[in-house]
């Protein structure tokens, strides 16, 4: 399997203070990880391109991109709370956005069979009109978006420890998109109880999954067989967009789950199974131990590119009551969503 690997050093110029958890040693974390699987063979390099305001647009109204242009026109400043820009970080963010475009089109020019765009600010969090979270831009939704909007059915499976709230938002009422999150619950944004299933047609194509705090890898691997794939085998989708955070690693310090880069590999390689060749977009999301980071990223890419790299050993289920939390939980979402055999 070759890999289309879409990133750029000027990810690096995105700045959001020298303590902000968002820090550049993120994107070079990931480098190093995949350096250290040897997966070079497997890699096609690819710069990103700049999102124009005709690829936001289909994401994000022109009074929120004008609003972005003018903090960026005047150096930075803080969007909100947990979201700050830099003098370079609209550049940063139109590339980010930008990535998913490029890996898209490298895909049906058939130059690799998967893609991992490792950008930053992530994008999870950003809703249409509001910046959140660390993100600025939403990119997987800009690919999505873009995918059905020329008439593409879209599966966006979210992994990140953080319910990704601006994608749930944007599709919340589509139902060419079908959004999916596996998140800790209770956590920031508080969003994405299992009640929250989308509107008018889109009733039915958003799916969230709120594990409790400390589930681990045979957690994660019941809730993606018994719900995850068969939700997104129902949904045909032609493409598959991975929201990639890598939060919900034991060593995270801003998230409370169990997981391994070794369970995160096997994760995501069950889902790049469900869709053809050459049909699978990952986005970098979270993920802020700089050395769990680059684990899981070095583990996942190698799997998914059939070779063997494996720092650490997968984990079981969760302890005290995680176990029957979780599977409380798989009964109500398979009954819910109508997933029984």
């Amino acid at each position: 399997m070759s890999l289309l690997l879409v990133t750029d050093e000027r990810f690096l110029d995105h700045r959001a203070g020298s303590r902000h958890p968002e820090q550049p040693a993120r994107l070079t974390a990931v480098w190093e990880g995949l350096d250290a699987a040897g997966v070079d063979e497997a890699v096609i390099r690819r710069a990103p391109r700049l999102a124009d305001d005709a690829d936001l647009m289909g994401v994000h109204p022109p009074a929120y991109l004008e609003k972005l242009a003018e903090i960026d026109a005047e150096g930075g400043g803080r969007c909100d709370p947990d979201t700050v820009m830099g003098p370079n970080s609209w550049m940063a963010a139109r590339l980010a956005a930008g990535a998913g475009l490029v890996a898209v089109d490298g895909l049906r020019a058939g130059h690799a069979d998967l893609a991992f765009c490792a950008v930053r600010p992530p994008g999870h969090h950003a809703t249409p009109d509001r910046s959140m979270g660390f993100c600025l831009l939403n990119n997987v939704a800009v690919a999505a978006s873009a995918l059905a909007g020329v008439g593409q059915r879209v599966a966006i499976v979210d992994v990140d420890a953080h319910h990704g709230n601006g994608t749930q938002d944007v599709f919340y009422g589509d139902d060419r998109v079908l959004f999916v999150s596996c998140h800790q619950w209770p956590l920031y944004p508080g969003t994405g109880a299992v009640d929250e299933v989308g509107t008018g047609v889109g009733v039915g194509t958003t799916i969230n999954v709120p594990l409790p705090p400390g589930a681990a890898g045979d957690d994660y691997r019941h809730v993606m067989g018994s719900v995850v794939v068969p939700a997104v085998e129902r949904f045909a989708p032609d493409w598959l967009l991975v929201s990639a955070g890598f939060d919900a690693h034991r060593a995270d310090p801003l998230t409370d789950m169990g997981l391994t880069s070794a369970d995160y590999a096997d994760l995501v390689v069950e889902l790049v199974g469900l869709v053809p060749t050459g049909r699978v977009v990952l986005f970098l999301e979270g993920g802020y131990d700089l050395g769990a980071l680059a684990d899981s990223a070095g583990a996942t890419v190698a799997a998914i590119v059939g070779m063997d790299y494996r720092p650490e050993q997968v984990t079981g289920r969760g302890r005290g009551g995680v176990v029957g939390e979780v599977d409380a939980l798989v009964v109500d979402l398979v009954r819910r969503h109508g997933l029984e055999g």
